[in-house]
């Protein structure tokens, strides 16, 4: 107690000092050494207290350098607005627009700020190709042959194990594997829900959940959504009887980057608890926060086993592999059921690979750099928007994830402006793509999961030129 009391008592004081402006944009910090020094406090605590300085954005590191206060603090941004969808879904699907921004995916030659993965270069390729190699070795067979329906029981426990991180204390027994964390939510939907049932999401929503539930014939109820704290919960209580399922993205959703406080997960868990609706959490990015510990989630709360809880590490580790998985709750029997139909297995091989990947350690530290590196490139963004973007642009204030929301002047359509842009090999995601309605066309998506260089600075001046033209 002690200890949690220094850390906030010494976090908070500089805090006050730079919103003060005492400490100014660009001062640099005492050093960790030098603070352990001045309050008498231990290495950990020292970089805990920093690290809590850089989740609020208030300071930023830069290597062999030290800690310095964020530029950002002279960045005046406002904040983007508040979803105000209809509540009467029209089911005006964007096809043409999502197949033609997806149809990039994979084009060395175009900057693709539009596909919300990390770039290949953020992630340890050289490691996973040895750890498949070595899943070769040991598994009988070479890995051809089928695993157990439930999942490889080895990467089943090491997710279990994270699941402490977040209070979800899973046991192996919990959890069935799938092909991705899409074919996760297409599972959950397809245990739970029927053609014509209502599915409640937020809006804007990430388009393959979108398809998803139109492709299963259900109707979509868009809720009004804040970009910092996720959906209005008086907008899901006044829906609650067209309500039959549930599925949100609490931490740092896509688009947004909204992340859900405490209180409104735990009110929201015993709301449709109470009205016995399922809930499906997509938790894909919560190991992408930037602040010093890993968010709670819906599961946590959830006594009844009502939450069917879902992830992956497409957003982490390695898209291509299509690992992700579900800790089902009293529907475990249903997703089972479901998996021996459409896939039987997981691939052998790559779930091996990934559980061994997990036991050695080295995702944790992968985890810690890719973090670092997806805040500091938000801080770019976000600078360079404010620069180079018309006036008044707005953009979300995401805490975690790969996701900026930027909304420009009614008058500047982003279908538009994703074709000038791609015309200069430049992709973004047009704001409609993220819902069935008629909406969000000012908007867009901007991944930050790209590295940061001059060439990502100049297309993103590049996007604002245009913009500025329409």
């Amino acid at each position: 107690m002690q200890k949690e009391f220094l850390y906030t008592e010494i976090s908070n004081g500089i805090a006050t000092q730079i919103r003060k402006g005492i400490l100014k944009a660009g001062d640099k910090l005492p050093s960790v050494r030098t603070l352990c020094q001045e309050h008498r406090i231990s290495m950990n605590t020292a970089k805990r207290v920093f690290l809590e300085l850089e989740s609020q954005s208030l300071i930023e590191s830069k290597p062999q350098s030290g800690f310095f206060v964020s530029k950002l603090l002279d960045v005046k941004l406002p904040l983007a607005q508040t979803s105000r969808p209809s509540l009467i879904a029209d089911h005006e699907e964007p096809d043409e627009l999502i197949s033609k921004v997806y149809e990039n995916l994979g084009k060395k030659d175009i900057t693709l700020f539009s596909i919300g993965i990390p770039s290949g270069d953020l992630l340890p390729q050289n490691k996973l190709k040895k750890e498949i190699i070595n899943a070769t070795r040991e598994l009988n067979g070479g890995g051809t042959e089928y695993e157990e329906l439930q999942g490889n029981l080895k990467l089943r426990r090491m997710i279990a194990l994270r699941s402490g991180l977040w209070g979800g204390n899973f046991d192996e027994s919990d959890l069935v594997t799938t092909n991705g964390g899409m074919q996760a939510l297409s599972f959950c939907l397809m245990a739970l829900g029927k053609p014509g049932d209502t599915v409640a999401i937020e809006s804007p929503c990430y388009p393959g959940i979108l398809q998803l539930a139109n492709g299963l014939g259900m109707k979509v109820l868009e809720l009004p959504t804040h970009p910092t704290t996720g959906i209005e919960i008086e907008a899901l209580k006044k829906n609650l009887p067209k309500i039959d399922i549930c599925l949100l993205i609490p931490n740092f959703n896509s688009p947004l980057g909204s992340y859900m406080p405490d209180e409104n997960k735990k009110e929201i868990v015993k709301l449709l608890s109470d009205h016995n609706i399922p809930l499906i959490e997509d938790d894909v990015y919560g190991d992408l926060y930037f602040g010093s510990h890993r968010p709670k989630c819906c599961k946590s709360f959830d006594k009844e086993g009502n939450v069917l809880y879902c992830s992956s590490i497409s957003k982490t580790l390695a898209p291509g592999y299509r690992v992700g998985w579900i800790a089902p709750g009293k529907y475990k029997d249903k997703i089972l059921k479901l998996k021996l139909l459409h896939s039987t297995s997981s691939i052998t091989i790559v779930n091996e690979a990934v559980a061994n990947f997990l036991k050695s350690g080295r995702y944790e530290k992968h985890l810690y750099q890719l973090r670092r590196t997806l805040q500091s490139n938000y801080q770019n963004y976000v600078q360079t928007i404010a620069a180079s973007f018309p006036e008044g642009t707005r953009t979300s204030r995401p805490q975690g994830g790969l996701s900026l929301w930027v909304e420009f002047d009614k008058a500047i359509q982003t279908r538009e402006l994703y074709d000038r842009a791609i015309k200069q090999n430049i992709s973004i995601a047009p704001g409609r793509m993220f819902s069935l309605q008629d909406q969000f066309e000012n908007c867009m998506r901007l991944c930050f999961g790209l590295p940061w260089s001059d060439n990502t600075r100049s297309k993103l001046e590049q996007i604002g030129k245009l913009a500025k033209m329409m």
